[in-house]
């Protein structure tokens, strides 16, 4: 395992990260990051394509009246997709907004991560957010390569703390974060209005399967869905499951 190394970033801040490759010991990645010791982890999966002006603004204040304050209150760990993009990009947003001083994680693909200053791996590749603490880059060269990651890392820093994730919008990678964090034994809270892969599950949660996938992850016991509009059932139920 390679050690560990700063990134610095435009605005000023600095990350902490590891690049790993497969069948490394997350512990001891862990370790070399500075993040010894269960904690109770969130995490964040999906997207937030096709969203309108008024339903980004509510996903966006999920993020600074929700999700951050949750987890910097209940002294948790925020481990997500890590790019400057999309959920990701607002709760590095949130983060900083906030003034938490939570870590957020986030977990990408080398091949599709993109370092400051220097150019994309990948035509469809993504800066990292500059407002995260610490980064895993992982082998792949595509979106999605990091789902079992996401789903595993979460689970080894948790340990026997609770640990709970958050679905939003989300495209076709995110069936697959579905799916790995449902195999992890973790509870998914799917946004419902939120669009694309969040309102396929919440429908399928009600009965009406409008895509197969959805099956197995229903039949988990796992998945709970929330309406977008309903912020406080969101954090009633994250406290819930983060203060077991």
């Amino acid at each position: 395992m390679a050690p560990s190394f700063d990134i610095s970033f435009p605005n000023g801040t600095t990350a902490t990260a590891i690049r790993v490759e497969a069948g490394v010991d997350l512990d001891s990645v862990l370790h070399s990051l500075g993040l010894d010791g269960a904690r109770p982890v969130l995490v964040v999966v999906g997207g937030a394509g096709k969203l309108n002006d008024d339903d980004r603004a509510r996903v966006r204040s999920l993020f600074v009246r929700v999700l951050a304050p949750l987890a910097q209150t209940l002294n948790a760990v925020v481990v997500d997709g890590g790019t400057d993009a999309g959920v990701m990009q607002m709760m590095g947003r949130a983060r900083c907004k906030t003034n938490s001083t939570f870590p957020l994680i986030g977990v990408a693909p080398i091949g599709t991560a993109g370092l400051p200053g220097q150019p994309l791996p990948h035509p469809d590749g993504a800066f990292l957010e500059p407002h995260h603490t610490h980064f895993v880059l992982v082998p792949g060269d595509y979106w999605g390569d990091e789902s079992i990651w996401i789903a595993q890392i979460a689970s080894a820093i948790a340990d026997d703390s609770p640990s709970v994730t958050v679905l939003i919008n989300g495209g076709e990678a995110t069936w697959n974060d579905a799916s790995q964090n449902v195999q992890e034994g973790r509870p998914l809270l799917v946004i419902a209005g939120s669009g694309r892969t969040a309102d396929a599950l919440a429908t399928a949660l009600d009965g009406k399967v409008t895509d197969e996938r959805a099956r197995r992850i229903v039949g988990s016991g796992l998945l709970k869905s929330i309406d977008l509009r309903s912020s406080d059932d969101l954090a009633r139920v994250i406290r819930e499951i983060l203060s077991r």
